[in-house]
């Protein structure tokens, strides 16, 4: 598996974050859904990665600098072919590394608190996220679960 860096441009990695989205609002009420759409993930402060193996797209994830020593996991998506094969977890990996190369010395995350969301909630657990407050523009919701890692 490869991660590159990605400039959002490609229709498969287009498409990939159209099914992110929509499946965050199948599961969560519009105003509890965080995920940026592709101009979101274009903005200064958001370096965006995407998986790939044999030319085909197997994932995404992106690290967004919320301040010169956190950082914010967004758009982490396996593509549904793709799933328990370990894409997720080379991937935040790969943003945990980064962020510490960058000198981050906190690593948060928002996701869902709905049963879909028990396989992600359990790899950030095992890879030492722990459920915090709040974090950022962040306010108290049902549908969110908040989580955070010193680098």
């Amino acid at each position: 598996m490869e991660i590159r860096i990605d400039d959002l441009s490609g229709v498969e990695i287009q498409h990939l974050i159209r099914q992110h989205i929509a499946s965050m609002l199948d599961q969560s009420p519009p105003e509890s859904v965080h995920a940026l759409d592709v101009n979101g993930l274009k903005q200064p402060g958001v370096t965006f990665w995407s998986v790939w193996e044999d030319g085909e797209l197997l994932g995404c994830g992106a690290l967004k600098e919320l301040d010169t020593e956190h950082g914010e996991v967004k758009s982490m998506r396996t593509a549904s072919g793709h799933l328990r094969k370990g894409v997720a977890r080379l991937m935040l990996n790969h943003i945990m590394t980064e962020a510490g190369n960058r000198g981050y010395r906190r690593l948060s995350l928002e996701t869902g608190s709905t049963d879909d969301f028990i396989p992600a909630r359990i790899l950030y657990e095992k890879c030492g996220f722990e459920h915090c407050s709040p974090f950022a523009d962040y306010i108290e919701d049902p549908y969110s679960v908040f989580m955070t890692k010193l680098l």
